[in-house]
């Protein structure tokens, strides 16, 4: 494997492409555990046996099923809703440090994962549109009615690392965080980001989009392979949002005795098993209240941290 290429503006080290293949593989490993303790926490909330061996039972049943079709689909449109959300969730990745090495060290990486959650939207609602169904129609509307709601309170909650940082390379908003990790003191905007991160991933509270309801929503004429992508890549899609949290606001790979490139998967694997244990703690958010609870609530007090955050960056500099 070729040695990593210096960079010389920046803390982070581009590597070779070889790595973007141990990457995904991290990822799909983070995206499968995801999928095993949320099946031992559902049979553990149902009563019933150990659930950790449920995904894989249900990816076999999955790939054993026959692909639904359904009456003047769309299918191009249909296939590129479903399987995109993997597509994006590895490309989230790719501005992501594993200590001081990553696969493309771009200096607008914060903004590269607000496009590549933005996207979402589209997918998501492709998904619902593409079958040419009324059930997933309407959950591809909720999901995007949920999207006004989050979308730029959680853009705001990167630009407050960003200021603090003032960069928008995800390597110096790491970097930055010598000493003081930005969750510290930027509570607000953490806590905002990961309700983006579960409402991307339309996770948790946010999963009337895909409501039983209304048949299972956007993912209601989804059968055999298409379902189990799909739903692979809402897992997929958790685990790289709390991977780019760790940069953004958990030090990056700072942390006692384990090397800075182990501290990242760890902080991940930590963050996302809160994520994964929080989905049957937190009611679901209709739509139209959310988008009342995003604009009234969670937008101004985002704002406000982002503005102490400026008052603090001025001051220090």
């Amino acid at each position: 494997m070729a040695d990593p290429m210096p960079m010389t503006d920046s803390p982070i080290t581009t590597v070779a492409p070889g790595w973007a293949i141990a990457a995904l593989a991290m990822l799909g490993v983070l995206a499968v555990a995801a999928a095993m303790l949320d099946g031992a926490l559902a049979a553990r909330a149902g009563g019933g046996a150990s659930g950790v061996t449920r995904p894989f039972g249900e990816a076999a049943r999955l790939m054993r099923q026959r692909r639904r079709t359904t009456v003047e689909a769309d299918r191009l449109l249909w296939r590129m809703g479903g399987a995109g959300l993997l597509v994006v969730a590895a490309l989230m990745v790719t501005v992501v440090p594993l200590g001081e090495w990553t696969i493309f060290d771009l200096d607008v990486g914060v903004m590269w994962f607000n496009a590549m959650d933005v996207m979402v939207w589209a997918l998501v609602w492709l998904t619902g549109w593409g079958a040419n169904s009324a059930h997933s129609l309407v959950g591809g509307y909720r999901f995007l009615a949920h999207g006004l709601g989050y979308e730029l309170p959680l853009m705001f909650a990167l630009v407050a690392p960003a200021i603090a940082a003032e960069s928008l390379n995800v390597g110096k908003v790491a970097a930055a965080q010598d000493g003081l990790w930005f969750v510290v003191w930027m509570p607000v905007a953490f806590v905002v980001y990961l309700l983006g991160v579960a409402a991307f991933s339309v996770w948790g509270p946010f999963a009337p989009a895909l409501g039983a309801d209304i048949a299972g929503g956007a993912r209601a004429e989804l059968s055999g392979v298409d379902r189990l992508v799909f739903e692979a890549g809402r897992y997929a899609l958790l685990a790289a949002g709390a991977a780019f949290a760790v940069p953004m606001f958990l030090g990056g790979g700072a942390g006692p005795l384990l090397p800075d490139w182990a501290w990242v998967p760890v902080k991940t694997v930590a963050l996302l098993a809160v994520l994964v244990w929080l989905r049957r703690r937190l009611p679901a958010f209709r739509p139209d209240k959310f988008m009342e609870v995003g604009w009234m609530l969670l937008l101004p007090a985002v704002l406000l941290q982002d503005l102490v955050v400026a008052v603090i960056a001025v001051w220090r500099s």
